[in-house]
């Protein structure tokens, strides 16, 4: 057991919370960083400390104060969203946070296709360059994603080619974190978080075909189709091109391949998406009920 809480930053999301409940059910006291404590998890051995943001430093500081290891999770899409990264970790060592567990993506890497993932790679470099010991995880797309890419029509649209990406569940990812902020070995390490099995969009839709009973199909967009479709979402030009690029990060093969990490650190295989919609029929409901 830690001597000193662990801190969990995102634990109202969706991460974020599943790693502050698998902490809570070791026993393992936890400092829960959020905006709102309205919506903070009641857990036992868990502290509320209230922050306003990531670039708020004394904020970070003063929750972060008595913490060896910190969880983080990264903070929500913006354009200046490294500098958030940035200004979190220098608060943390300011607080005297000897360790940080930090959540990037597959295949972080400045010239990577996915934006986010170039993000993630800036901030992992600003991690390595301070005295911190230091931890990432990065995981492929998430698998309850699969099911939000549908449009009202049955068609995911995007382009992504017939390529593959190893999606993984958020309740994996969550016990692969659990076990790194809680056993040593990990320093230095990067891990890459993905499902056991890459699937294309083709294929997933099929499975989503199955489960749902009616037509759900892929249809291939080239980048400028991907724009127009997009147009009227009334989003900002870095979140389309976020979502645009992480499809053609799955074109390029930057989403796989599978590895099998969730087995050697959970001590389970991780979901397949057959699995992941036999186990949670109400994430797909959604789809069977909407028009055909």
């Amino acid at each position: 057991m830690p001597d000193t809480p662990i801190a969990v930053t995102g634990a109202t999301g969706a991460v974020g919370g599943r790693v502050a409940a698998r902490l809570s059910a070791r026993g393992i006291a936890q400092r829960l960083l959020v905006r709102d404590p309205v919506r903070a998890p009641n857990l036992p051995d868990a502290e509320i400390a209230l922050v306003s943001s990531y670039e708020d430093k004394e904020g970070m500081r003063r929750a972060l104060t008595g913490v060896d290891t910190l969880f983080l999770v990264s903070g929500r899409e913006s354009a200046d969203r490294v500098q958030h990264h940035i200004a979190a970790v220098d608060a943390a060592l300011a607080a005297g946070v000897q360790r940080i567990v930090y959540l990037s993506f597959l295949h972080a890497a400045p010239n990577a296709t996915f934006t986010l993932a170039r993000q993630h790679f800036h901030t992992e470099e600003h991690i390595r360059a301070v005295d911190v010991h230091c931890t990432f995880l990065r995981p492929c797309l998430y698998l309850d994603s699969v099911i939000k890419l549908v449009g009202d029509d049955g068609v995911i649209r995007g382009p992504a080619g017939e390529s593959r990406a190893a999606w993984i569940a958020r309740d994996d990812l969550a016990d692969v974190a659990t076990a790194v902020l809680t056993s040593g070995g990990h320093d230095g390490t990067a891990y890459d978080v993905t499902g056991p099995e890459a699937l294309s969009l083709t294929a997933c839709a099929q499975q989503l075909s199955e489960v749902t009973g009616r037509r759900i199909s892929f249809y291939n967009e080239t980048v400028a189709e991907a724009w127009e479709s997009r147009a009227g979402y009334g989003a900002p030009d870095f979140e389309v091109e976020g979502w645009i690029t992480s499809y053609r990060a799955i074109a390029t093969g930057e989403m796989g391949p599978a590895s099998d990490i969730v087995s050697e650190l959970a001590g389970h295989p991780a979901q397949t998406l057959r699995e992941y919609l036999r186990r949670y029929p109400e994430s797909y409901q959604p789809l069977v009920a909407a028009p055909p």
